[in-house]
Formats: structure tokens, C-alpha cells, sequence
């Protein structure tokens, strides 16, 4: 298959209709081998590295990878073996906590703009501003430490942040950096088989915390929160793609085909010379031929 075979089924452009029942956690687009899956996503990841080479190179599109998911949903894990091919230089990941005193001294976007990727590079934000509209829409008293002006939380402001979102993506997309949202589509049945696993695995133990459990107890509210999310932020511009994530190498082959689909589009190449430039090849040519 190729990488737009992958990423255009769980493509959201335009989320008017969108539902997040109508995708499954355990979809694997028919692919059954996880071998299979694995030396696909071993030359998707040799590819992957030229074009982020061009990208690099280029100078011109910058990329942010944005990735949401509930807890254990795979996202270290898909970064660290997709991105592993990557030149360092032209990658970074950001993962975001909560907040901090001097970012709830800000606007709800200003953290995610301080990390935004230059031109030639690739970002990715481990969680991002998003949060605004998913734990804080779960936990509405956490907006009580945004020292935000009271007239200004109303019942809209949940509407309000998503238009701001979008008009946000829409000038950054504007100025030459592409927006790629994935949220990662864990079933509750894979989220208690991992946080078993965590427990029941020494080695494993350090990735659980107590809170998990405790957000757990919120399915619902997120489930209606990303789907509400993902309705109102989702454009052409800068979609979201809901990547299944019942199987990680399904979740990691995805992941990889969205980016890879996306730098296709671009038309990369690696800058080409000008009769000057090509001169002061020459010379430095000749130059360490004549050391020799």
C-alpha cells in the first residue's frame, strides 16, 4: 500500500459529521502480520529520513506533528521508533505537563508557541494546547488557576477556543508550517490490559502513576471531549487523523505514512546551485586537488 492508502481512511478534514464510534481502535486496514507491518515500516522510515533530509535542506516548510491520546496509548513509544531514522538536528518533541506558574501567567496558546519548529525542521508536541479543550473541559476547575477575568468564562468559551485554535492553525499553515494532528484511538479494554502490564512488570512500574487510574474513571467526558474537539478543529488545512492504537505496530506504521504522505506533497529537493555558487565549487576543487 502506499503511504496516502494508509493515511486518507482515518483522515478528518472536515469534522461536521464526525463520530468517534464510527472508528475502530482495533483496525488494521486488513493487515494481519505484525512482521509485515514491520518491514513496511522499516522503508517507510528510510524514506521518511530523505525527505526530512530535503525538508532540512530546503529550508522552506516547517512541520508540527501534533499527538493527543488518553494515557498508554503509545505515544512515547511511536515517536521513539519512528523517529528513530531521523537526523536529530532537524527533530525535535516536546511534551508538554501541566502547566507551569509562568504558563498559566500566559494565554492558553503562548507554551505551544515558544516550541513551534523553525523552517526545515520537524515538531512534535507530546500532548500540546490541545489539553486546553480536553482535561481542563473534563476538569473545568482547573480554569480557576488561568486567573482568567471572570466575564470571560462563559459557556462559549469552549466554542471560542476552538475558533481561536483554528484561526491559529490557519496562519501558521499561512506561513509555511504544515499542522498534522494525531489522536491516538485507544479502546478502554487496551488501556486496563497495558496499565496491568505496567504493574505486573517491574521494569515497567516507573511509567505508572495512581492519576491514571483516577482519569480512567473519566472515559466518558473524554471520549465526548476529543470527539467534540476533533469536530470543531478538524480543516483542510490541518486535519486530524484518528490512528487506531489497540496495536502499536499498526499505530507506528500509520504515524510514519501520515508524515511521509504529507512531505510527499511538498515537491522536496535539495537547493540547487547558481552559476556563482557552482564557480566557487570549482575553485575550492581545484584548490584541495592541488594539495595532493
Amino acid at each position: 500500500m502506499k503511504s496516502r492508502e494508509f493515511a486518507k481512511p482515518f483522515r478528518i478534514s472536515n469534522g461536521t459529521h464526525f463520530r468517534l464510534n464510527d472508528f475502530d481502535p482495533s483496525d488494521t486496514l486488513g493487515m494481519k502480520s505484525k512482521e509485515h507491518a514491520q518491514a513496511t515500516l522499516e522503508r517507510g522510515i528510510a524514506r521518511l529520513s530523505d525527505l526530512q533530509e530535503k525538508l532540512y535542506a530546503q529550508d522552506r516548510w516547517g512541520v508540527l506533528v501534533i499527538l493527543q491520546a488518553m494515557d498508554a496509548a503509545g505515544k512515547d513509544s511511536t515517536i521513539k521508533h519512528v523517529m528513530s531514522g531521523v537526523n536529530p538536528q532537524g527533530c525535535g518533541v516536546t511534551s508538554f505537563k501541566s502547566p507551569s506558574s509562568e504558563d498559566l501567567d500566559h494565554d492558553f496558546l503562548w507554551r505551544g508557541l515558544r516550541f513551534l519548529p523553525e523552517r526545515g525542521k520537524i515538531g512534535i508536541f507530546n500532548r500540546s494546547y490541545y489539553e486546553e479543550v480536553l482535561v481542563v473541559r473534563v476538569h473545568p476547575e482547573m480554569l480557576a488557576r488561568e486567573k482568567m477575568p471572570a466575564r470571560l468564562v462563559t459557556n462559549k468559551i469552549w466554542q471560542e477556543r476552538f475558533e481561536d485554535i483554528n484561526a491559529f492553525e490557519r496562519y501558521l499553515s499561512r506561513n509555511g508550517v504544515l499542522v498534522l494532528k494525531m489522536f491516538l484511538n485507544l479502546s478502554k479494554k487496551e488501556q486496563r490490559k497495558r496499565f496491568l502490564e505496567r504493574l505486573d512488570t517491574p521494569e515497567k512500574n516507573w511509567k505508572f502513576s495512581e492519576s491514571d487510574v483516577m482519569e480512567r474513571q473519566h472515559w466518558d467526558k473524554y471520549m465526548e471531549a476529543y470527539e467534540e474537539m476533533i469536530r470543531n478543529t478538524s480543516s483542510k488545512c490541518a486535519p486530524w487523523y484518528v490512528i487506531p492504537a489497540d496495536h502499536k505496530w499498526f499505530t507506528r506504521l500509520v504515524f510514519a505514512e501520515v508524515i511521509i504522505h504529507t512531505l510527499d506533497g511538498l515537491d522536496l529537493c535539495f537547493p540547487k546551485i547558481d552559476p556563482a555558487k557552482q564557480k566557487d565549487l570549482k575553485r575550492a576543487r581545484a584548490a584541495l586537488k592541488h594539495e595532493s
